[in-house]
């Protein structure tokens, strides 16, 4: 069925627009909570989302006349939009990174990638599947280009701390937009606009020196010839004795802390640039013309520098940005991002379910301070091939208790604390998302991605997928626990709406 136009929304008798539901109309009325909750119920088990199951109570219980479980099924999310961006407050849900199999240039999924996207879809108020890949659109990534499909909305980031450059950012809500390759993507560019990657820490070369080259040579390497260069590919290397090497020419660091900034004094100032009034003064300038920017291509939200574990990091980044206004005009985030990942398969003796915790009640904090923050963007999820570190979450690969080489698959193992391997992990972070609220009720997590990667700056194989494009283990239980959070997210929007 065709979407209603978004202009009609508010004057229509939404179940008008299906010759189905107009025939049905005597026979199957549902009013008031009741039938508010019955028409919930039938939505959540035709599997339509979100989206729908809270815009079906809302029409529900104002006194509107229910569809069928047919005529849900046949619904399109979209035609329900407004009624979210009226509140304002978007719910993401889960949402993916890194390349997908079987997703055509034009858009066309296998069925397989299909039954993730729908079991993702389901839990976003978008009614799509968020994508990011640390740039400002689609790309190719070791020769793989991604596709994606209509389902997914891309959430674009500015990776570095410098003024973006305009010409490459998309227009805001538009599908159908040019990749980095120039093809077209049938996604939709999302609304948000996400800070610079991981500025809290100094990070790592990644590829064959990652975990040992901490910094970029200086002058006094270059000066005197001792800046080995690191690859992402190849045989391992080593950086010089200060832990320095090349980055620039053939690797790339996990984060924007490894790098020199312009009008901050040291060689890796961001880390520490709250120590440095004048640091702070040239990056939050730079930010707010990037917002500046943003918002002029139609972003409504901004998140915080995705911090890799200093949350007081974002906390005084908010502090700072939305000193004026609290929206993304004067460049103030909505939107704290964060990563996490656990340790050597033992996220509970080394410290990991923990940590993710203290993150979550860190950004409780932040929203029951600060009322206009949303909510928790968690863009990078998943669990690191060394030993627990969690002040400094770069480490030697292979150098824990359970080594990714050692393992068939070159993931977790089932053992005392994972007894279903990384499913048990996943699914020990959905209970804690689930439960996390401010005292007022208002969910914490508003985003979360898997690091859909395969064995990338240090981690285990963290794919979903087989090598054959047949969902794995961990991809099954992805959507188990996407699936149970967006049950849970709808529960409370009608528990709103009574």
């Amino acid at each position: 069925m065709p979407a209603i136009p978004s202009s009609d929304l508010e004057d229509a008798d939404f179940w008008e627009y299906t010759q189905e539901a107009a025939a049905d109309r005597r026979a199957r009325r549902l009013r008031g909570a009741a039938g508010a909750a019955a028409t919930v119920a039938a939505a959540i088990s035709t599997g339509i989302g979100l989206v729908i199951a809270v815009g079906l109570a809302r029409h529900v219980s104002s006194g509107s006349n229910a569809p069928t479980a047919a005529q849900l099924a046949r619904i399109e999310p979209q035609a329900l939009l407004e009624e979210f961006a009226a509140q304002d407050d978007p719910h993401w849900g889960c949402g993916l990174l890194g390349w997908l199999p079987g997703i055509t240039q034009d858009g066309v999924a296998s069925d397989e990638t299909q039954a993730l996207i729908s079991a993702l879809k389901a839990g976003s108020t978008l009614g799509k599947v968020s994508y990011w890949n640390w740039n400002l659109a689609p790309e190719s990534d070791e020769g793989k280009e991604q596709h994606l499909t209509a389902d997914f909305v891309f959430m674009p980031e500015q990776w570095g701390a410098g003024v973006v450059e305009a010409k490459y950012v998309r227009q805001a809500g538009v599908a159908n937009f040019s990749d980095s390759n120039g093809k077209t993507c049938p996604a939709t560019m999302g609304d948000i606009f996400l800070g610079m990657n991981e500025p809290d820490i100094y990070g790592s070369c990644m590829g064959n020196m990652f975990g040992e080259c901490k910094a970029p040579c200086d002058k006094a390497a270059l000066a005197a010839g001792d800046c080995p260069e690191a690859h992402l590919h190849g045989a391992p290397g080593h950086a010089n004795v200060r832990g320095q090497c090349n980055c620039w020419q053939d690797s790339h660091a996990t984060g924007v802390g490894f790098w020199p900034l312009e009008g901050c004094a040291s060689d890796q100032p961001l880390p520490q640039m709250w120590k440095d009034d004048a640091c702070v003064a040239s990056v939050m300038a730079k930010w707010r013309e990037t917002a500046k920017i943003a918002v002029s291509k139609g972003y409504r939200y901004l998140s915080t520098p995705l911090v890799a574990e200093n949350m007081d990091f974002a906390r005084s980044f908010i502090e700072s940005a939305c000193a004026t206004c609290h929206d993304a005009s004067c460049g103030c985030p909505v939107y704290v991002g964060f990563h996490f990942y656990a340790y050597d398969c033992q996220p509970e003796s080394t410290g990991g379910y923990a940590t993710f915790q203290k993150r979550l009640d860190a950004v409780k904090a932040i929203m029951e301070k600060h009322p206009f923050v949303k909510g928790a963007i968690i863009n990078e999820v998943g669990m690191l091939n060394c030993r627990g570190q969690a002040s400094n979450p770069i480490c030697i690969p292979d150098s824990g208790d359970y080594p990714a080489t050692s393992q068939p698959d070159h993931s977790c193992p089932a053992n005392a604390e994972l007894p279903d391997g990384m499913a048990s992990f996943m699914a020990k972070l959905f209970d804690m998302i689930i439960a996390a609220k401010t005292s007022d009720g208002r969910p914490v997590v508003k985003g979360f991605s898997w690091f859909n990667l395969d064995q990338a700056g240090g981690t285990y194989n963290l794919q979903l997928f087989d090598e054959q494009g047949k969902l794995n283990k961990a991809g099954h239980a992805y959507m188990e626990g996407c699936s149970r959070w967006a049950q849970s997210t709808r529960a409370s929007f009608m528990k709103k709406q009574q």
